[in-house]
């Protein structure tokens, strides 16, 4: 009978890639401290029967094809639109992601983000780092004031695990939130998107990835958008349109941004790294160790699963 093989895009732990390996040939990647490239993994797919990566490998119908003896995709990160759910099914492979691994830190970095804008975080610290505080001195009349966040809106797009929790840490600053989903949620401070955006100081996006979603902020949507309003994104970067963001940044119809992800990341547009009003992370808002160790832990734990014949414990879809 053959045996079945995992391979790991990404290394993890070692005591968890063992837990695999007591029950499945495992393959790893070249380069401890980068992804396995796609043609390194097309060339270990024949006999591969799971697949564990970070969502940076795209999971379609010519990598699906080479590899008949595959039956799951685990993602190590809430999102799956690196997968085409369509053609997995079509070929009963199972697709599970971390739903919930990421959503507490993903927040909390939120909140840096909109404290590094409104407090001017960056700007300050390059200013005290260059030596310019020390020659110029103390100076009067409001040189670093920032804004405050209490009495603002916070809008919250895509109302999940993620936009939940941002809402919790905001109002602490005493903001008032609003939030919007695909359908009226019941709850208190629902709004249609154009409301939500024509009343926020501080618009976030928290929402999935999907055909839906994909740049449904653009051009339009930023001119609804309040006067001086900051926009961030920690959710997926095409959710945005990356010309029609800058345009409204340059124009000063913007206030500022906060983008931890790009519409064609790891491109990032070259206008954004002279603006003082935006601030800019690669990526990483749900980044901790601990939930980097959550997310590891459960997609081995869903390998495990299926490998054994049981059912996945975090399906993102099944065949």
């Amino acid at each position: 009978m053959r045996g079945d093989t995992v391979i790991l895009t990404s290394r993890l732990p070692e005591a968890l890639v063992d837990e695999i390996r007591k029950v499945a040939t495992v393959v790893l990647g070249d380069h401890p401290a980068k992804a396995m490239r796609r043609d390194e993994v097309l060339a270990h797919l024949r006999d591969a029967t799971a697949i564990i990566n970070q969502n940076e490998l795209k999971i379609d119908a010519a990598l699906l094809d080479a590899a008949p003896h595959l039956r799951l995709v685990a993602n190590a990160a809430a999102g799956f639109d690196n997968m085409d759910v369509a053609a997995m099914r079509e070929r009963a492979v199972i697709g599970t992601n971390c739903p919930d691994a990421y959503s507490a830190d993903t927040a909390t970095h939120t909140v840096g983000l909109l404290l590094a804008l409104t407090r001017r975080l960056i700007e300050a610290d390059a200013y005290v780092r260059s030596g310019r505080w020390q020659a110029e001195g103390w100076m009067p009349g409001g040189r670093w004031d920032g804004v405050s966040l209490a009495g603002k809106r916070y809008g919250v797009v895509g109302y999940g695990a993620i936009g939940r929790q941002v809402a919790q840490r905001v109002r602490a600053f005493g903001m008032d939130v609003s939030h919007h989903s695909p359908t009226d949620t019941g709850e208190e401070g629902w709004l249609p998107l154009d409301e939500l955006l024509a009343t926020s100081d501080v618009v976030g996006l928290h929402c999935p990835l999907n055909t839906s979603t994909r740049h449904l902020i653009d051009a339009q949507r930023l001119e609804r958008m309040k006067q001086g309003a900051i926009l961030i994104n920690v959710a997926r970067g095409p959710v945005v349109k990356n010309d029609d963001l800058v345009a409204a940044l340059e124009s000063g119809h913007l206030g500022g941004a906060g983008l931890d992800v790009f519409e064609f990341e790891p491109l990032v547009p070259e206008a954004l790294f002279a603006m003082s009003n935006v601030v800019l992370s690669p990526h990483m808002a749900g980044c901790t160790v601990e939930s980097r160790q959550s997310a590891w832990r459960l997609c081995v734990d869903n390998v495990l699963a299926v490998l054994d014949g049981r059912p996945a414990k975090t399906p993102a879809f099944m065949p």
